[in-house]
């Protein structure tokens, strides 16, 4: 096994499960549960999963992650995607790795899928910094909050 130097996040700490196979590091993803190559991305996406559940009370049920959708006629993937209990889109999460500068590219990214998809929310994080804006119920514009919700 290769030494695998893991960057420490500002997210709440998880214990994942690693695997390694032909000196490739995985993770177990516990919402699709299958084995994932161990990205720079994936690791801020588990994390993130894990605060979205475990502190936020989000269920699991909820949560698709990697969800397909058309955005100017072509295929694209959201990183988070989570529903309400009604099954309207509630919150839509990009991530990025922790190297990755977030930018008005990245909410532009983000705010391109949701475009078609409506959410509640929307969240963009690299697993140092996170930024999340909620969608004002007059009109069409998304207002910047100082924290994620819960799940309610």
């Amino acid at each position: 096994m290769k030494n695998l130097k893991l960057p420490k996040l500002n997210l709440p700490e998880i214990n994942p499960t690693l695997l390694w196979r032909d000196d490739v590091a995985y993770i177990k993803d516990e919402i699709r549960k299958k084995e994932l190559v161990l990205t720079p991305e994936e690791w801020v996406r588990q994390h993130f999963l894990h605060l979205l559940i475990q502190n936020l009370n989000y269920p699991k049920a909820l949560i698709n992650i990697e969800k397909g959708h058309l955005y100017l006629q072509q295929q694209k993937r959201t990183d988070i995607h989570i529903y309400d209990r009604k099954g309207a889109i509630y919150l839509l999460v990009e991530c990025k790795a922790p190297t990755v500068k977030l930018s008005a590219t990245t909410l532009q990214q983000i705010s391109g899928y949701n475009a078609a998809l409506d959410a509640q929310y929307l969240a963009i994080t690299n697993g140092m910094k996170h930024y999340v804006w909620k969608k004002n119920p007059i009109g069409s514009a998304y207002e910047q909050l100082s924290e994620f919700p819960h799940f309610c």
